[in-house]
């Protein structure tokens, strides 16, 4: 990676990890809702529908993506975390990572962003967004 982007004159000075426990990521994707023709989406926790399974505006049903479903989820955060581990690993060696609460809200995750951006300046590096 670190020569692909020195080829490309494209130095990493920060890398942010947005981290955040996997439990809560399954409830959070297999809650998902989604009104095909409109793209609607909805949560059945966070946002739901007025009638469950059944789009607010249309009274079509509601569909839930074919891979949202616990097992399958489990198994793509199995292997993010097995090929993202020893890029953590390399990036926190060199000094540049920095991993995110992604549980908080909004505001403060994008603080925490902001921080790890203000800390890679503070090193002269550039930042790219």
């Amino acid at each position: 990676m670190d020569e692909l982007l020195a080829k490309r004159n494209t130095p990493v000075d920060s890398v942010i990890e947005f981290n955040i426990d996997d439990d809560i990521l399954v409830k959070r994707i297999c809650g998902r809702l989604l009104h095909e023709p409109s793209g609607r989406t909805y949560h059945e926790e966070f946002y739901p529908p007025k009638k469950p399974m059944t789009d607010d505006l249309t009274g079509e049903p509601l569909k839930r993506r074919s891979d949202d479903n616990p097992e399958a989820l489990r198994t793509r955060l199995d292997a993010f975390h097995k090929q993202t581990a020893p890029l953590v690993e390399y990036y926190n060696r060199k000094g540049l990572y920095t991993t995110v609460n992604a549980d908080k809200p909004a505001p403060v995750v994008y603080d925490s962003i902001l921080s790890a951006f203000r800390k890679a300046k503070s090193k002269d590096l550039v930042i790219f967004v």
